[in-house]
């Protein structure tokens, strides 16, 4: 009598074990899905900036360092970790506001259907930038969720399962925004 219960219990741990194992590894893998999602926009942003460079360049001759800077940008959308391209995709953010900011000072640019098309595109791909990194961002909430939780976290801990990155923003960003008229 005293083996069953032996048995039953340690069948029970073992269950438990597999379990907590399956759904770290479910967690994880939702968590890589996620990211290569993130890395998917930025590589569609990454490929229609040489397009809005090239459109804009003609009208926008006075503003060539405004153009330069997102060129240089525009690199660190496709290369490093977790920090150094949520650091890229900000910054690009900014640059490119100031290009459809300047842009509007040129009424013959504005007017181009080829720019406003770029200019969707771009609008387009930022909002799916966005989604893409809300996903990620849960998943990773899940995930660390999972291996800072117990039972799983003494799995996690046996497994070398490790906590991820959020997809985060500058400082600089979150400070208000000032407003002067």
């Amino acid at each position: 009598m005293a083996y069953a219960t032996l048995l039953i219990i340690l069948g029970g741990l073992v269950l438990l074990v597999i379990l907590a194992y399956n759904k770290l590894v479910s967690l994880r893998n939702q968590t890589e899905n996620a990211w290569s999602q993130i890395d998917v926009q930025l590589k569609r942003r990454h490929d229609l900036i040489p397009n809005l460079v090239s459109a804009v360049k003609g009208y926008m001759k006075h503003e060539k360092g405004i153009l330069e800077k997102v060129t240089e940008l525009r690199s660190g959308l496709v290369k490093g970790d977790v920090n150094s391209k949520a650091r890229a995709n900000n910054m690009l953010s900014n640059a490119l506001k100031s290009i459809f900011a300047v842009a509007e000072d040129y009424p013959k640019l504005m007017a181009s259907t080829n720019f406003l098309n770029l200019q969707e595109e771009l609008s387009t791909t930022e909002s799916k930038i966005s989604y893409a990194r809300q996903f990620y961002n849960d998943a990773v909430f899940n995930l660390n969720t999972g291996i800072d939780s117990f039972p799983t976290n003494i799995i996690a801990g046996l497994f070398n399962f490790s906590r991820k990155e959020y997809f985060g923003i500058e400082e600089e960003i979150r400070k208000p925004v000032k407003v002067e008229f």
